[in-house]
């Protein structure tokens, strides 16, 4: 039984704890490798946050390779570290931040930063011309649809049409201090929304009718601006695309690479898709140090909520024992977490109750080790970036 098979391994370990199945682990990390259309794979970080499960997933396979981190420090302690071929997802306008940045791009360091304004053109040309030295910037291109009364997609790049990447990517081409080194379009509305929720078939169906029409749309977006590019001689080291929750798609349009992140781990948000399946291989473990009422078993911690728009997916969710429940009135609490819970397995004071966080890499900023299971027993440790003092947002 599972919920033995955990406990017994994290016995001895003091809870709340987190833990990494590394059998399941492996398999996602296979799943995501048969997905990828033989398109290369970068990482994102923020659904990592960890320095050494990085490693171990770029070790893989060749076909790893590359990281998209999600601040410039993030990005310089990663580098400190031994990696290259860092692009940071969103843009920065520090100054020192950008100063330190360039120093490394003068020293052959491949760190590239993302833009999608006039105004980030003009800002990253001021600084680099102090010292005559030069960035490599990725444009981030709007990839979101809007319909009547319905923004489908996130609010990220004002880069909408074709015409208006195009006019930016001549403006970066032109600069002596800039080189475009990749474009990117993240498909959030494909890659980041549900659509096999239990509790709302309806809404499934929009959904679903809303992603294929959108998809569509995207797609000859994409195919666009990168013919033009072609047409005009334009090099790029990198096309971007993708999430987990539409490698299925991106990885067979015509772009280098898919970035896929929550996938290794499979948080909890992604267990209800149609074209997206993987196993759950982190999740973490609270105890039972109380058990106020018939049925009732209150434990220490617990409450680790996701960022985004409030809503019940945002909670954790009980992995195990199976069938138990989160109470309405509390949920998961601060200092304390009620269960309810009425199957077969008796339960008493100090038994662990496992748990899995709602989105991947936020659940490691509540712990410093990652215990790594194999074989019923604890095999390594890893630290998360809380555990090697970083905290980057």
């Amino acid at each position: 039984m599972q919920y033995n098979y955990y406990k017994a391994a994290l016995k001895e370990v003091p809870k709340p704890c987190l833990f990494l199945d590394t059998e399941l682990f492996d398999n996602n990390i296979q799943s995501i490798l048969n997905a990828s259309n033989g398109k290369k794979i970068r990482l994102a970080s923020k659904s990592i946050r960890s320095l050494a499960v990085i490693k171990d997933i770029l070790n893989y396979s060749n076909t790893f390779q590359g990281v998209m981190c999600f601040t410039v420090n993030e990005a310089l302690y990663l580098n400190d570290n031994g990696l290259d071929d860092l692009l940071i997802a969103y843009p920065v306008w520090n100054t020192d931040e950008l100063k330190k940045l360039a120093k490394r791009v003068e020293n052959n360091q491949t760190i590239t930063l993302m833009i999608d304004s006039i105004e980030h053109i003009e800002h990253l040309e001021r600084i680099a011309s102090e010292r005559e030295q030069a960035f490599l910037v990725c444009l981030d291109i709007d990839l979101s649809s809007d319909y009547p009364g319905l923004h489908f997609g996130v609010y990220r790049s004002p880069v909408k049409t074709v015409k208006q990447a195009f006019k930016l990517i001549e403006r970066i081409v032109a600069s002596p201090y800039l080189k475009l080194d990749g474009i990117m379009g993240y498909e959030a509305q494909i890659a980041g929304i549900t659509d096999t929720d239990p509790a709302n078939q309806l809404k499934n169906k929009i959904i679903r009718r809303l992603k294929k029409r959108s998809s569509k749309e995207l797609m000859k977006k994409r195919q666009k601006i990168i013919r033009l590019i072609e047409k005009k001689g334009i090099e790029l080291r990198f096309i971007n695309g993708g999430g987990t929750g539409s490698l299925h798609q991106t990885s067979k349009e015509n772009v280098t690479e898919v970035t896929v992140g929550s996938g290794f781990f499979h948080s909890h948000l992604f267990d209800n898709y149609e074209d997206y399946s993987n196993q759950p291989a982190l999740a973490y473990a609270i105890e039972i140090t109380r058990i106020p009422s018939k049925h009732i078993y209150t434990c220490t911690g617990g409450g680790y909520i996701a960022s985004g728009a409030m809503g019940n997916d945002r909670l954790p969710k009980i992995h195990l024992p199976k069938d138990a429940k989160l109470t309405k009135n509390e949920g998961a609490g601060e200092v304390q977490t009620p269960i309810f819970y009425k199957g077969d397995i008796p339960l008493k004071h100090g038994d662990p109750i496992f748990m899995r966080h709602s989105k991947a890499g936020e659940l490691t900023e509540h712990f410093h080790l990652i215990h790594l299971i194999k074989d019923g027993k604890i095999i390594n440790q890893y630290k998360t970036y809380r555990g090697d003092f970083q905290c980057f947002l």
